[in-house]
């Protein structure tokens, strides 16, 4: 990764913890002096858009968003392509978002999608049919890039007190997993990551029954800890548990955060940056798993449509704490779609600045010439 993320707390990249302004004229200034972004994350299960505003420094203010579950890798795993219920679903959401986009008139977006496209036979094919019926153009990247771009994006929530950060974002048909290592000037550089077949969508299909109660949690956790166990072991150096962070960004963690807290709705102002007990987490999954996938769906901050996947996340955090047992998990609501943004305004930043300096070199030499010739 080329960017070192910062130790310190305060640097948030979103000031405004993820809610559009509520400014009176944010509508009414012209966009001429306004630098607008946007970044589209589309998983597996989840199709994510943030719009924002560059805030004139080095972070930005969110000004409208979209999040929809589409599930494009339902049945994956057992064809090997993407299906034309799931691609439609996908579609019409995007289109949602192309409009957005338009009606905001972005000046630098970038769309991303992730492990269903890297691993559909058909994941190219759909990537050209979203560019003819909706004109954006996603770009397939790999596992070490989401990897990089979740450290970036979660870079404020960083510990500077700690050695070592774990950072994990449990996905529809992936987990990525990465290490941030703390340097002599105080920053933190990503020092190992991967990307593993592990999401929510996956590990449910392959191990959960047909009954309300089958949710084939002990597979799944066996599984979890097998495909883990690599990038594990290239750890061993990481032995005291009080200078270890830990941070999950994933609906999984969040939703077991939600749902800790006491939620009547999930509210993201509560759960972006919060830290929860270890022993809190491991409760909340112990007693979601005596419940039935209706009764999983009644509780608000979960829903129909996470009630036969949530426990599947359970099931890698809890591999992950059984390596590190550390006191608490800090929760993340924000990752790949932050780092994005991110990466482009510190692009745009650096450009500026060498145009300022040529300027001002440029200037200084006229002064000494006596000014351009005639």
């Amino acid at each position: 990764m080329s960017e070192e993320s910062r130790s310190a707390p305060n640097a948030s990249a979103a000031p405004n913890r993820g809610r559009p302004s509520k400014s009176k004229n944010a509508g009414r200034r012209k966009n001429t002096n306004r630098r607008f972004y946007a970044a589209l994350d589309l998983g597996t299960n989840n199709c994510r858009l943030l719009i924002v505003e560059h805030d004139g420094g080095g972070g930005f203010l969110v000004r409208d968003g979209f999040s929809r579950i589409v599930r494009l890798g339902e049945g994956l795993e057992r064809s090997g392509k993407l299906s034309e219920q799931a691609m439609e679903r996908t579609i019409a959401a995007l289109r949602i978002c192309a409009s957005k986009i338009r009606r905001a008139k972005i000046g630098r977006i970038r769309c991303v999608a992730t492990e269903a496209c890297r691993d559909a036979d058909n994941g190219p094919e759909f990537i050209q049919r979203v560019k003819r019926e909706t004109g954006l153009r996603l770009e397939i990247i790999d596992g070490k890039a989401e990897a990089e771009l979740a450290a970036i994006g979660c870079g404020s929530l960083f510990n500077p007190d700690v050695d070592d950060i774990i950072l994990f974002d449990i996905g529809g048909g992936s987990t990525e997993v990465s290490r941030s290592t703390k340097q002599p000037n105080g920053f933190f550089k990503l020092v190992d990551s991967d990307s593993l077949p592990l999401g929510v969508v996956r590990l449910a299909e392959r191990h959960a029954g047909e009954g309300p109660h089958e949710h084939g949690y002990a597979g799944m956790l066996a599984e979890s800890e097998m495909r883990l166990k690599n990038f594990m072991d290239r750890q061993t150096d990481i032995t005291d548990m009080s200078r270890l962070q830990i941070i999950g960004t994933s609906g999984t963690v969040t939703t077991l955060a939600a749902v800790q807290l006491g939620l009547a709705k999930y509210d993201r102002n509560v759960v972006d940056g919060c830290t929860i007990s270890s022993q809190d987490i491991t409760g909340v999954i112990g007693d979601l798993r005596q419940l039935s996938r209706e009764q999983l769906g009644e509780n608000p901050c979960i829903g129909k449509q996470r009630a036969d996947l949530v426990l599947a996340g359970c099931a890698v955090l809890e591999a992950i704490y059984l390596r590190w047992p550390v006191d608490k998990f800090s929760v993340a609501d924000r990752g790949l779609r932050e780092g994005l943004l991110m990466r482009m305004i510190r692009s745009d930043n650096r450009r500026r600045g060498r145009r300022r300096t040529n300027k001002a070199v440029n200037n200084q030499q006229r002064g000494r010439s006596g000014g351009p010739s005639k």
